[in-house]
């Protein structure tokens, strides 16, 4: 202990420092800037297509043309990265999930309409996990007994990470939870000269109660059979989550990600302290829904809850965080 903490009251009055605007600013120990965000939005067929999720108020599906303006406007906000989720037309799911290896799909597609709207300004990050394109809304290949095929799903999503990449994408971000699959996609990029394309590990995904309105977003929920506790995580574990993350680390993620957000920032912190690598997180889309309806019921300030949350994200550690706030927040931080 420094010899300042022996000293006592009234030498020391640690509201001094919080006195004045200038001061509290001067000593503040986390700072949030529109660099920290992350903008996920949903993709649609479609043109001129805006259409709302009821359950995520104020967020929306939209077709190319819509996505293509979204990134104009993160551009202008000073948002680093969009992460794109699509909504697949039922007729385009099947039980294989095939329709995410089209070189024609809505990620694909969306992801050229972001570059022929703002070229390399602005990172593009894509989902790699087959639930959008499946009949059945699991995130892999299933056997007769509904199991999720381990080995079998990675095969298929090696395939979507070389197609989401020869399209443009910056960032892979396997999400699937599926052992083994971040040295395989690694290996596969390597190999198709793809060096630079990064990877984010969804590397502690929890089986969370906390996804329900991303799977409206995704046409998703009403399709999902039995649940996803035999791949993602025991919200009950967090030593787990350390194994997990050391593994994908080992096989060459660049970065990892914890999701849900704020009921595992102890997860964040651990992580951070325990590998000393850039973390993400995830406020999910049950999160972004509390928020709202908070704020609906005139219960909290929106603009004082969300900048004081994702300050928690940066607080424990952070570098980023994937959120349906991110263009209000960007306003609010750019005055």
């Amino acid at each position: 202990m420094t010899a300042a903490y022996h000293a006592r009251y009234p030498a020391i009055r640690l509201r001094r420092t919080r006195s004045t605007p200038w001061s509290r600013a001067l000593h503040r120990e986390t700072t949030l800037t529109p660099a920290d965000l992350i903008w996920p939005l949903f993709v649609t067929d479609g043109v001129g297509v805006e259409q709302p999720v009821s359950s995520l108020p104020g967020v929306s599906r939209w077709s190319l043309d819509g996505i293509a303006a979204r990134a104009k406007e993160a551009v202008n906000l000073g948002i680093p990265c969009l992460a794109l989720f699509p909504h697949t037309q039922a007729e385009r799911r099947s039980a294989d999930g095939r329709e995410a290896l089209n070189p024609d799909n809505l990620m694909c597609s969306a992801i050229r309409a972001i570059r022929d709207a703002v070229g390399q300004q602005i990172g593009v990050l894509t989902d790699v996990a087959l639930d959008p394109y499946t009949s059945h809304g699991q995130d892999g290949l299933i056997d007769d007994a509904g199991y999720v095929l381990n080995d079998a799903t990675v095969e298929m999503l090696v395939g979507q990470s070389l197609n989401q990449a020869e399209a443009g994408a910056d960032i892979i971000a396997p999400s699937d939870m599926m052992d083994g699959r971040v040295g395989i996609i690694r290996e596969a990029l390597e190999n198709a000269g793809h060096i630079n394309v990064q990877i984010m590990s969804y590397a502690a995904k929890y089986a969370s109660a906390f996804y329900g309105p991303f799977r409206d977003a995704v046409g998703s929920r009403g399709l999902l059979k039995g649940d996803k506790q035999t791949y993602q995580m025991d919200p009950a574990n967090s030593e787990e989550a350390l194994r997990e993350v050391a593994l994908d680390l080992a096989e060459g993620a660049d970065s990892v990600m914890v999701k849900p957000g704020l009921p595992y920032l102890d997860i964040v912190r651990r992580v951070k302290e325990r590998f000393a690598v850039p973390v993400f997180a995830y406020q999910v889309s049950g999160e972004y829904a509390m928020i709202e309806a908070a704020v609906a019921a005139g219960t909290a300030d929106r603009d004082a809850i969300v900048l004081e949350t994702l300050t928690a994200f940066k607080r424990a550690g952070c570098s980023g965080v994937l959120t349906y706030h991110a263009a209000h927040v960007a306003r609010l931080l750019n005055g």
